[in-house]
């Protein structure tokens, strides 16, 4: 396939610049049924309870965004603006720096007038930056850091809101320079209900880099090379899979980077099946693709032509998906991280 077929005319003003009032405010678009016979049902987020049934398993992404954002200045006065790819280890970065020139090895960096960094080296498009400071890069960060709102965000800097509404309630494990947004439309008493309900919950960590805004520049998908990310599947997600397995219950990734997880933990094992997995994974899921773990998909609305509706692609089809974009469209819903969600059951599959 190519890279146009995932393109839709989407108005500006349907990208959602600011979260609504309450997270569990935003509209459910929820797809079912076979490719040939399907239905597009609008409903309400907190509606997702009347979808789920008790032995289903939920795994949500607990990562953690950190204020990766940082402004600074070059020794000479030149005015920068960091974005952080990772933190590699306790005073190591990869980051993104915007300059007037590229800072070359050796320079160093005056950030948020509070910490020096030095550049090392260059990881392709990437610099590499040692934190001259005793303290910690990561506590530095979270010291004098923004929050890195997306990219199509059009806000002059980040608020003091977006520093919890960009969070997730249940972010646990900090590295992710991009929210997993599909968790973004949980509160507690929601997560209570759906443990209330018999429903069991799970989490896997896959940190989002920038590279998550990346757009396809190529126009056969099979030549796009998709950027990695490190992620954790632990023995007892694994457990829970089983168990929802053994009882008859469903696998329900909350996000996209949640599907990466499952799905690259089952294509590193040695069975085909879910295994722990800690490591990078650059899986790139495109129609045609088997699931192996992931049984149905709550997501938000993605980019035109982005890996994102690609990978919602494969496990609703193609048809399905572009047609539920085009319903989300003409009925106004929101877009993007701030955006409203959709509930995606594989194109075979049905509600019941």
């Amino acid at each position: 396939m190519k890279r146009q077929d995932f393109f839709f005319e989407l108005p500006e003003n349907l990208i959602a610049q600011q979260p609504p009032k309450q997270r569990r405010d935003s509209r459910l678009l929820v797809m079912s049924g076979a490719e040939s016979d399907y239905t597009i049902i609008d409903a309400k987020f907190p509606d997702l309870l009347s979808y789920l049934k008790p032995n289903d398993l939920l795994v949500f992404n607990n990562t953690k965004v950190i204020p990766a954002r940082l402004f600074g200045e070059k020794q000479t006065g030149g005015k920068i603006e960091l974005l952080i790819e990772r933190v590699v280890d306790d005073k190591t970065l990869l980051t993104h720096i915007r300059s007037s020139r590229s800072p070359k090895p050796g320079t160093i960096l005056t950030i948020e007038n509070a910490f020096d960094v030095e550049v090392i080296g260059r990881q392709d498009a990437l610099f590499i930056v040692k934190v001259l400071s005793d303290k910690s890069a990561l506590e530095l960060v979270e010291e004098n850091g923004h929050m890195p709102l997306p990219p199509y965000i059009e806000r002059p800097e980040d608020e003091e809101a977006d520093k919890e509404r960009y969070q997730t309630v249940y972010s646990q494990k900090p590295g992710a320079v991009a929210a997993p947004t599909a968790g973004l439309h949980f509160d507690n008493e929601l997560m209570a209900d759906i443990k209330a309900k018999g429903v069991d919950i799970g989490f896997v960590t896959l940190h989002v880099g920038a590279g998550t805004f990346k757009p396809v520049q190529v126009d056969e998908i099979a030549e796009h090379v998709m950027h990695s990310e490190y992620l954790e599947v632990l023995p007892g997600l694994v457990e829970q899979v089983q168990q929802a397995r053994e009882k008859g219950g469903r696998v329900i990734a909350v996000g996209t980077t949640s599907v990466r997880c499952l799905e690259s933990a089952a294509k590193f094992s040695n069975t085909g099946k879910i295994a722990p997995y800690q490591g990078e994974t650059d899986i790139f899921i495109t129609p045609g693709y088997e699931f192996k773990e992931v049984d149905v998909l709550l997501t938000n609305f993605h980019l035109p032509e982005s890996t994102l509706i690609m990978l919602v692609s494969a496990l609703a089809g193609y048809q399905r998906t572009m047609d539920a974009y085009k319903h989300a469209v003409e009925n106004q819903y929101r877009f993007f991280s701030y955006g409203d969600a959709m509930l995606v059951f594989p194109k075979k599959q049905t509600i019941n």
